[in-house]
């Protein structure tokens, strides 16, 4: 194996330029797909934490059917006050989650003595929420963060009925029980609406949502989670779903239901595209590696006729003149890959201290932060290893069943 190692080497290097070449276009694939892994995942690392953080939180506890039914924001959904105190003790016998807020959820009127328009609501406690959500803050385009008797309005709201931060509005919802009644507000802050299911809410304190629901006891819409890691979400919610699994109604059924961000996002639905785009650009690699490896290879056994009828005349075994040509195509794959892997990590360490910065919803200089794929490096490194021998494998094949008469006539 020594010596058809050495032989595959000489080989390799009779050809320079050839080399060189398939080298080099192999080392430019591998460079396009490791640049573009680390950006599209730190373009969507970035939004996924834009959106868990400024509303939804990394998981959200329902009480079973209440997401179906989240347009109509129903207030016979709720978690109670002793269902909450069992789930208190759920969360916090959890290591991984960081904090969860509870909240208030509700629809109503928003009224400023001259005009009226629908809104929702989310009754928060801003010291939970801020931990929760810590993005929240950055969303007031004006004004502040709310305290008791005030609320935070979104921005088509205000912009619709001409509202401006100090002024006095009317809250009017509906009770549980289908009675009306009102509160009066100050308007904090206007907060920017985006995309999403909580996304234009418009946010009051949870004590001001227990009044004005008239309350006789404290009831939440939802429970909204942040894990320490987003990289154990499975794992957290494996570890709820099987936990409120064990409380259930009169029915025998489930009271509850866990739900990712993922579930709750339309953003989900970007994310899975970036990671089809980036399957695809693996795929282009795959293709790029094999015909490159296989046109060589062809080029190889056809320009080396005599030589391979020399190898069999003298004796060579068909596998060895076969393992000979794998070789050179297994260091073709290798050397190409590890050379663009070499060359794409500098890339991406240039990129990552330019400071690229990217505007997502108001925010116009988010920082694109990427990394390196040390496993996706691994990975089109062994890949493409493996493609260039299988690439080799037909040619292989092919000069090690020449005769070895024909081979040295037409060499």
């Amino acid at each position: 194996m020594g010596n058809l190692i050495k032989i595959a080497f000489r080989n390799l290097s009779r050809q320079r330029r050839r080399t060189l070449l398939t080298v080099a276009i192999i080392s430019v694939g591998v460079i396009a797909v490791l640049l573009f892994s680390a950006l599209s995942g730190a373009f969507k690392n970035m939004m996924i934490g834009q959106i868990t953080d400024s509303m939804l939180g990394h998981l959200q506890i329902h009480t079973k059917g209440y997401v179906s039914s989240l347009d109509n924001l129903p207030l016979n959904k709720v978690i109670s006050e002793k269902q909450m105190k069992r789930i208190d003790e759920i969360l916090k016998g959890i290591p991984q989650v960081e904090a969860y807020s509870k909240r208030i959820l509700m629809g109503g009127m928003l009224s400023n003595y001259l005009e009226t328009t629908n809104v929702k609501i989310a009754g928060i406690n801003p010291n939970d929420e801020a931990i929760v959500t810590p993005l929240l803050t950055s969303r007031i385009k004006e004004g502040k963060m709310l305290e008791k008797g005030e609320i935070l309005l979104p921005e088509l709201v205000t912009k619709g009925m001409g509202l401006k931060v100090g002024q006095d509005i009317v809250l009017i919802v509906n009770n549980a029980d289908g009675s009306v009644n009102g509160q009066n507000l100050k308007i904090s802050g206007i907060i920017e609406s985006v995309v999403g299911p909580t996304g234009k809410y418009g946010y009051i304190h949870i004590d001001d949502a227990k009044t004005v629901l008239r309350m006789s006891e404290p009831q939440y819409s939802e429970i909204a989670l942040r894990l320490k890691t987003i990289g154990s979400l499975e794992k957290v919610f494996g570890i709820i779903s099987q936990k409120l699994s064990t409380m259930k109604n009169k029915q025998d059924m489930p009271l509850f239901e866990v739900h990712t961000w993922e579930k709750l996002s339309p953003f989900y639905n970007i994310a899975q595209m970036i990671d089809l785009m980036a399957l695809f650009i693996n795929v282009l690699l795959i293709a790029i590696v094999l015909i490159s490896i296989l046109n060589v290879m062809i080029m190889a056994v056809y320009e080396r006729m005599k030589e391979i009828g020399t190898l069999a005349a003298i004796g060579t075994l068909p596998d060895k003149i076969r393992t000979m040509f794998l070789l050179e195509g297994l260091f073709l794959g290798f050397f190409g890959s590890a050379v663009g892997s070499i060359i794409g990590v500098f890339v991406i360490i240039i990129v990552k201290f330019s400071h690229f910065t990217i505007a997502f919803g108001r925010n116009e200089n988010i920082l694109l932060d990427p990394s390196i794929p040390f496993k996706q490096m691994l990975f089109i490194t062994a890949i493409s290893t493996v493609v260039a021998v299988i690439a080799s494998l037909q040619p292989a094949i092919k000069a090690s069943r020449m005769n070895p008469i024909e081979s040295l006539r037409h060499g």
